[in-house]
């Protein structure tokens, strides 16, 4: 039982730095797959508070820069999705109509869940792409409500909003929404986008159709755009002045990887938190193991005194409690080290990360556990090498 205290402490703080080990792994795995070198453009105020409004041209203008690989952009409507006229016009459910360029999804990275992406050809008649949220949001997030009880094949590559593979988008009309005043056949489902969560809340229609039909003006409002890796830092240092020439100041440029680093530094923070509870308990462990080695030393007086009378020198008792307390200490090391890292086993594999302990962790673990054990074995030891022989023979 004076073993559990320290169990307890060392499982804690080997599994708050293993689950937030496992935790930064999927995080870093996940910003490999997005890559970090995607930068935003938006709009930002004018000089009297206005909202500013970013040229037409200014994806094209940001093709140009050399090292750009990719541009993709999005422009609100102001208009409204609903699934039937029916539905009053201010129940927006939070769904943004935005137009998008074709480019989008292969400059955010992202991919559809099901269907089909807009293209040159969809992107001119009133068809429309909804992102995973939006999808959900108006009740179509299920392939049955989109193409019936069965489905066609699935593709080759499976999606997330479905258990199993989505299925291929219907070869005649599919479900259709209400946008504008008129009905948009929906042409596909998007995965959602890590990078772009403002993407998971939009309906997407192509850009001339957009124009024909919703009367969008032409001006962007996002612009996405990917870059080589070193030369991100470059490409965002021009880019607002390349996306607006004569009010660079009216644009602000962002990169979306960042608000994932963000989350790391606040996990990190809590794991310091968490840390210091572990470490209280550790502290409480080390309290019960020198309580356990003093009464020892009361309850073993005349074993004391003989081991005294037999010729053994003070060092030598102070060594076998001090050693007594490191092996109790050690026993509860060992055994949170077992426990803590089978839990970040367990709540990694739950998660989907990837199971990580660091070593650092196990050996700061084993450190600690052997600095309590001798730190709670000092007093107990010294007082049994203090006892005098003829004292500790005559206790009965």
């Amino acid at each position: 039982m004076s073993a559990l205290g320290i169990a307890i402490g060392i499982a804690t703080m080997v599994a708050v730095i293993g689950i937030s080990s496992s935790g930064e792994e999927e995080l870093l795995r996940r910003l490999d797959r997005l890559g970090t070198n995607l930068l935003r453009a938006e709009p930002g105020d004018t000089l009297f508070g206005d909202a500013a409004e970013l040229p037409e041209a200014a994806p094209e203008m940001v093709r140009r820069i050399g090292t750009v690989t990719a541009v993709g952009a999005t422009g609100a409507t102001g208009a409204t999705v609903r699934r039937t006229d029916r539905i009053p016009e201010e129940v927006t459910q939070g769904i943004a109509v935005q137009a998008a360029t074709p480019d989008l999804l292969g400059t955010l990275g992202a991919r559809t869940a099901a269907g089909r992406w807009l293209d040159a050809a969809t992107g001119r008649y009133p068809g429309v792409v909804l992102g995973a949220e939006a999808a959900r949001r108006l009740g179509l997030d299920r392939p049955d409500l989109l193409w019936g009880d069965d489905p066609p094949r699935p593709p080759e590559q499976p999606g997330h909003l479905w258990r199993g593979d989505p299925p291929r988008p219907p070869e005649g009309p599919g479900v259709q929404v209400w946008i504008g005043g008129r009905r948009f056949t929906v042409l596909g489902v998007l995965a959602p986008a890590e990078l772009a969560p403002e993407i998971d809340r939009s309906a997407l229609v192509g850009w001339d159709a957009a124009r024909r039909y919703l009367g969008f003006g032409g001006h962007p409002t996002t612009i996405y755009e990917r870059s080589a890796d070193a030369s991100v830092a470059d490409v965002r240092a021009v880019l607002a002045r390349t996306v607006d020439p004569e009010h660079p100041e009216q644009v602000r440029v962002s990169r979306p990887s960042d608000a994932l680093e963000a989350r790391a530094a606040a996990a990190g923070a809590f794991t310091g938190l968490l840390l210091g509870l572990g470490a209280v308990a550790l502290l409480v462990g080390g309290v019960g193991v020198a309580n356990t080695m003093v009464v020892s030393v009361l309850e073993r007086r005349r074993e004391i005194g003989l081991r005294r009378s037999l010729g053994a020198t003070r060092g030598q008792v102070r060594v076998q409690f001090l050693a007594e307390s490191l092996l109790l200490s050690a026993c509860g090391g060992v055994a949170g080290v077992v426990l803590g890292t089978g839990v970040t086993a367990g709540f990694a594999l739950a998660k989907g990360w990837p199971p990580v302990v660091p070593v650092w962790a196990l050996g700061g673990a084993l450190a600690a556990t052997l600095a309590i054990g001798t730190a709670a074995g000092l007093y107990p030891a010294a007082r049994a090498a203090r006892l005098s022989p003829t004292a500790a023979l005559a206790t009965v």
